[in-house]
Formats: C-alpha cells, sequence, structure tokens
C-alpha cells in the first residue's frame, strides 16, 4: 500500500513537472493603495503565478531547464475594497543566447487596460473554449504570446499556433465588456497585438526574427564579428515592413525590446558598418532614433 501512494505521488509531481512551461515570476503592486493589510494582494500574486506555471501551454515537452522566463508586474491603480480591480500589466519575456550566460528579451510590454473581478481563494478558471473571466484570459493571452514568441526565435513562424491561440481568446472576449479586446479601444492593445502576429504583412519581421536570434544572436559568442555581419546583411529587412501602417503594435514591441541591444551590439562594429547600421534603423525605427544617432559618438 505504501509502495502505491509513493508511486502514486511520484506519477503526480512528474505530470506537474510537465505541465510547467513557464518560469513566471509575478508581482503585484499596490503604491495606490492605502490599507494596512494587504493579504488579499498577496493571494492574487500567489494564484496568478500558479495560473501561470501549472498550465500547459506548449505543445511539445518542455524540460525543467528550457521554461520560458518570463515577468508579469501587475501594478493596481484603483481596488473597491471588494473584489473589483483596475491595473496595468508589465509583460516581459527573454530567452537565454547559446552558449553564453546572455539572455535577450523577446517581449516588453505594458498593457494600460486590465480589470478584473477577484476574490481571496478563488480558483482563477480558463477555458480555450470561451470567456470565462478577464483575469485568466488576460494571463493566458500574454502567455500564448510569450511561448509564441519564443518559438518564433527558435524556429521560422514557429510561434503560429500560439499566436492563434491568442486570436482565439480575443475572438471569445468580444462579448465582454472589459477594454482591451476590440480593434476600436485603442490601436495598441490585445486585439492588435493577435491581429499584427496573425496578419502575413508582419511575415518578414517574423521572419527576420528568427534570423536574428538564430544566425546572428546565437553566433555570437563562437565569432561576434561574423555574428555582427550576418545581423546588419540581416538589417534591410526591417524597412520593408509595410510603411502605411507604421506604428502599428508588433513592429513598435519588437523594436521595444530591441532598440538597445541593437546599438550595443553595433557600437562594436566598424566605422562604415556602424554608420549603416544607423541609417538603416533610423528608416525603419524612426521613433527611436536618438538610441541609434548614439552610434555616432560611440
Amino acid at each position: 500500500m505504501k509502495r502505491f501512494f509513493l508511486l502514486a505521488v511520484l506519477l503526480l509531481l512528474c505530470c506537474f513537472t510537465q505541465a510547467q512551461d513557464l518560469r513566471a515570476r509575478v508581482k503585484v503592486l499596490t503604491p495606490k493603495i492605502q490599507v494596512s493589510n494587504k493579504r488579499l494582494f498577496s493571494t492574487l500574486e500567489t494564484a496568478i503565478k500558479d495560473f501561470l506555471n501549472g498550465r500547459k501551454w506548449a505543445a511539445d515537452a518542455i524540460g525543467p531547464l528550457e521554461r520560458i522566463d518570463c515577468n508579469f508586474v501587475l501594478n493596481v491603480n484603483a481596488w473597491d475594497g471588494g473584489s473589483n480591480f483596475s491595473c496595468e500589466l508589465q509583460v516581459q519575456s527573454s530567452r537565454p543566447v547559446y552558449n553564453s550566460g546572455y539572455t535577450t528579451t523577446l517581449l516588453n510590454i505594458n498593457d494600460k487596460d486590465v480589470d478584473f473581478s477577484y476574490t481571496e481563494g478563488q480558483t482563477i478558471d480558463y477555458s480555450d473554449q470561451n470567456f470565462q473571466n478577464n483575469l485568466s484570459s488576460v494571463m493566458a493571452f500574454y502567455a500564448y504570446i510569450i511561448v509564441g514568441m519564443d518559438y518564433d526565435s527558435f524556429s521560422r513562424f514557429g510561434g503560429t499556433n500560439y499566436f492563434l491561440n491568442a486570436q482565439n481568446i480575443v475572438t471569445n472576449a468580444q462579448t465582454a465588456s472589459f477594454k482591451g479586446w476590440k480593434a476600436f479601444d485603442s490601436n495598441l492593445n490585445r486585439y492588435w497585438l493577435a491581429e499584427n502576429l496573425n496578419n502575413k504583412i508582419y511575415n518578414n519581421l517574423r521572419s527576420f526574427s528568427y534570423d536574428y536570434h538564430r544566425n546572428g544572436l546565437d553566433l555570437m559568442a563562437d565569432n561576434p564579428t561574423r555574428a555582427r555581419k550576418a545581423i546588419a546583411a540581416l538589417l534591410p529587412q526591417l524597412t520593408q515592413v509595410d510603411r502605411k501602417r507604421i506604428g502599428s503594435y508588433y513592429p513598435l514591441a519588437f523594436f521595444t525590446a530591441k532598440d538597445e541591444e541593437l546599438v550595443s551590439i553595433f557600437s562594436k562594429a566598424s566605422g562604415t558598418e556602424k554608420m549603416q547600421a544607423m541609417n538603416t534603423l533610423l528608416q525603419a525605427d524612426p521613433s527611436n532614433g536618438n538610441k541609434y544617432e548614439t552610434l555616432k559618438s560611440n
């Protein structure tokens, strides 16, 4: 009997370990909330962390060392003293660069429209089939985006199925009253992020992301000069993003994650290569021009 019990425990632990695709660190911040007992917010933090880390998001088996690093920082702007919260959510994810101790940022987004209801001890329910509550839908949406971004960086268009899952969450949320899910709410929200990532107009940017990571960054530790030249040869692809859609969410999110890294890479290049990179980046991402212009003085 004891042997059977131990075997059952081991099987449960094995299943739980296999379900953990994300290594999500979660923080709930309440600088604007004046209450002495903040146990509810601590419980909320734990519930979100358990939800993100306890579910199976990826189709493949992901080992403990392969789990995707990500951060969720929920800043509570308003709370009615009961179960209703109005928040902003900062979502970041990264992945390791081959044969180095360096990690590269894949996603760095601030979602300003995260409102939801939560009571202490509540189970965060979620289904891919329908909208159940806003908290689980928002968290699941970003979990799929994170997994998709990670897969896209290791395999060309490898994140497609996960971006479709995120799009499905958007579709299910169209009947909900919460902001962030509809096209007319904003041009920089969850609706448009999913739309962009599933729109073939941006396939060249997704393809660039794969080549940048696998044929550029992942070679940096072994041969930085060759890796930098490979990235330089790829840069003109960034100028091919549809110019009519400048300011769209996915390109903005891409450059938010990569602008400083690109400057760091080309700060070590020769003068000519540095200037060519700067000019291309200024054309592709004029909103961050002041950062790229620092290459003149590096």
